[in-house]
C-alpha cells in the first residue's frame, strides 16, 4: 500500500509539513522583525553588567602613601626601680600569704616573666628606655609634615614613631591634644621631606549608603584597606560631650584608631575612634569623628596647641515628656538648667535653674548635647542671644560666653544641718524634714512603691523647688501641686539638690 493510501502515514505527513511550517515562519518573523516589517514583542529586563566589577584600588593607591602608622612608646624602669617585687595576679591577690600557692603561681607565670623581659630590654637598650607601649594609624593633612591621629592613642607616650606606608620609621612631636573630641595633631620633621597629604570632605555631603574606604593599621600589621557603607549619622556613644559620630560597617579593628575612612574621592569623611565590640574584635559596627569636627579642632591645635571654646556656665538635663507637660511646652526638646555655675555668663544674664533653653541665636536646641555643641562652636568672648522658656513664655537674654575651663566647674552647695520638723507628704510617698535653714525640705524616706522612688528621688535629697516657686515646707509642695491641678497639668516639676548638683525631676499631681 503506498502512502497515499495510508490515513495515518497521510497524518504523520501532515503533522510533520506544520511543524516545518512553524519554524519557517519563526525564521521569517525573525528577519522581518530585523527589517521591522512584523510586530516586535517586549523583551525581558536585562541589565549589561560591566566587565569587571568596580573596585577601590584606585582611592586606595592615591591615599595609602598618606596613612601611617602610630607607635607611642613608655618609659620603662624595671620592678626593683619601680619599687620591689613584680605581682601582676588578678585584682585582691596581692594580699594573699607570700606562700600561697595561687601568689607563687602567678609570680611564676606571670611575674617572673615581666621581669625577664626587663631583663632583655636592658640588655638591648638599658634601664629608662622607652619601649613599644601602644599601635594607631593616621594620616597626613599637610605636605610639611602634620599629621592627624586619636588622643586615646598617644597619651601618655613618652616618644612617638610613625611608619610610613614603605616602611620608613620617623620620629614625630606631638603639636596638641583635645581629649573631648578624642583628635591630636603630630609633626613629622624630615629635612625638608614632602609628604603626600590628604583633604578632610564636606561631611554634610555624607549620606547613609555611601561608601566609605578605611586605611589603616589594625594590630600593628601595617597598611590594611577594609570597605564598607555609612550605617547611620549622628550617632551619640556617651563618648564625650560634643558625640556626633559617623557610623560605618567597615571592618575597624584594634589599630584603627585615629587612621581615616575615605570616601571614593579619596576625601577624609572621618576619622576611626571606637568600635562597638562584645569580643573585642570587629562586628561591623565601628564609629568615625565628622571630617567637619576634625577639621575645625585640628586646624586650632595646629595654630595655639590647644583648642578654646564658648562656655555658657550651666548644669543641664534633658526635657522628658513629663517636665515638658509639667512646664507647659508643646513639645519635649531643649535643655533644662538644673543650675546656672557661679560666676558664669548664664548667672550672671540672668538665667536661673528650671529655664528650658531652646534656641541660641535663632538655632534651635533640640537637646542638652545639642546645646554643648552650639556652645563650643562659638569662639570665648561671643555674645549670643540666648532664648529660654520661664513661666509658661519664651524669653530672650543676650550675654557674653566665657571660656570653658579646662575641668567642669561643679557648684557647690552648703551641706544641711539636721532637720528640726518633721512631715509627709504621703501622695507622693515621701517623708521630709524642714532644713536648718528653713529653705528645702530634706528627704528622710521614701516609699519604694511611689513615683517618687520610681523616678529617683532618694533619702537625703532636698527639695528646693517646686514648678519653679521656693519650698520652705510641705504646705509649699502641697500648693504647688493644687495650682498645677488648676492649670489642668498632670505633673510638677521637683527641683531635688543632691550633693553637689542638681536634677529635676517630674511627679504626678497628687491624688486627692
Amino acid at each position: 500500500m503506498n502512502s497515499s493510501q495510508n490515513p495515518v502515514s497521510g497524518t504523520r505527513k501532515r503533522l510533520l509539513a506544520a511543524v516545518a511550517s512553524v519554524a519557517i515562519a519563526g525564521a521569517v518573523g525573525i528577519g522581518a522583525v530585523a527589517s521591522g516589517s512584523a510586530p516586535v514583542l517586549a523583551e525581558a529586563v536585562r541589565v549589561e553588567a560591566p566587565t569587571q566589577a568596580p573596585g577601590f584600588a584606585d582611592v586606595v593607591e592615591r591615599v595609602s602613601p598618606a596613612v601611617v602608622g602610630v607607635q607611642v612608646k613608655a618609659k620603662f624602669e624595671p620592678a626593683a626601680e619601680r619599687g620591689g617585687e613584680l605581682f601582676q595576679g588578678p585584682e585582691g591577690f596581692e594580699d594573699l600569704p607570700d606562700d600561697h600557692p595561687l601568689k607563687r603561681f602567678f609570680r611564676e607565670f606571670r611575674g617572673d616573666r615581666d621581669q625577664d623581659r626587663g631583663r632583655r630590654f636592658e640588655r638591648r637598650g638599658g634601664r629608662g628606655q622607652a619601649r613599644p607601649m601602644a599601635q594607631g594609624s593616621g594620616f597626613f593633612i599637610s605636605e610639611d609634615g602634620y599629621l592627624v591621629t586619636n588622643n586615646h592613642v598617644v597619651q601618655g607616650g613618652s616618644e612617638l614613631v610613625v611608619v610610613m606606608d614603605n616602611g620608613d620609621e620617623l620620629d614625630a612631636k606631638l603639636v596638641g591634644t583635645d581629649p573631648r573630641t578624642d583628635l591630636a595633631v603630630l609633626k613629622v620633621e624630615e629635612n625638608g621631606r614632602k609628604f603626600t597629604y590628604v583633604d578632610f570632605a564636606d561631611d554634610a555631603k555624607v549620606r547613609v549608603g555611601d561608601w566609605v574606604v578605611a586605611v589603616g593599621n589594625p594590630f600593628g600589621l601595617g597598611g590594611t584597606v577594609t570597605a564598607g557603607i555609612v550605617s547611620a549619622r549622628g550617632r551619640d556613644i556617651g563618648a564625650g560631650p560634643y558625640d556626633d559620630f559617623i557610623q560605618i560597617d567597615a571592618a575597624v579593628n584594634r589599630g584603627n584608631s585615629g587612621g581615616p575612612a575615605f570616601n571614593l574621592n579619596g576625601e577624609v569623611v572621618g576619622i576611626n575612634t571606637a568600635i562597638f565590640s562584645p569580643s573585642g574584635g570587629n562586628v561591623g559596627i565601628a564609629f568615625a569623628i565628622p571630617a567637619s569636627t576634625a577639621k575645625l579642632v585640628v586646624g586650632e591645635l595646629m595654630k595655639d596647641g590647644s583648642v578654646s571654646r564658648g562656655w555658657l556656665g550651666v548644669q543641664i538635663q534633658p526635657v522628658t515628656d513629663e517636665i515638658g507637660e509639667s512646664l507647659g511646652l508643646a513639645n519635649a526638646k531643649g535643655a533644662l538648667v538644673s543650675e546656672a555655675q557661679p560666676d558664669g555668663p548664664a548667672k550672671d544674664a540672668g538665667i536661673v535653674a528650671g529655664d528650658v533653653i531652646t534656641k541660641v541665636d535663632g538655632k534651635d536646641v533640640a537637646s542638652p548635647r545639642e546645646l554643648a555643641r552650639l556652645i563650643a562652636g562659638y569662639e570665648p568672648g561671643k555674645t549670643v542671644d540666648v532664648t529660654v522658656w520661664r513661666n509658661g513664655k519664651n524669653e530672650t537674654v543676650k550675654l557674653q560666653l566665657g571660656e570653658l575651663p579646662g575641668e567642669e566647674q561643679q557648684a557647690s552647695i552648703d551641706p544641711q544641718a539636721p532637720a528640726q520638723e518633721t512631715g509627709t507628704l504621703a501622695d507622693l510617698g515621701l517623708t521630709v524634714t524642714t532644713a536648718d535653714d528653713g529653705k528645702g525640705l530634706v528627704v528622710t524616706d521614701v516609699d519604694p512603691d511611689s513615683d517618687a522612688a520610681e523616678r529617683g528621688i532618694q533619702a537625703g535629697d532636698v527639695i528646693t523647688s517646686v514648678n519653679s516657686a521656693a519650698v520652705n515646707g510641705p504646705d509649699d509642695v502641697a500648693k504647688a501641686m493644687q495650682d498645677a491641678a488648676k492649670a489642668g497639668r498632670k505633673s510638677v516639676l521637683v527641683q531635688v539638690s543632691r550633693e553637689d548638683s542638681n536634677l529635676f525631676v517630674a511627679l504626678p499631681v497628687a491624688k486627692s
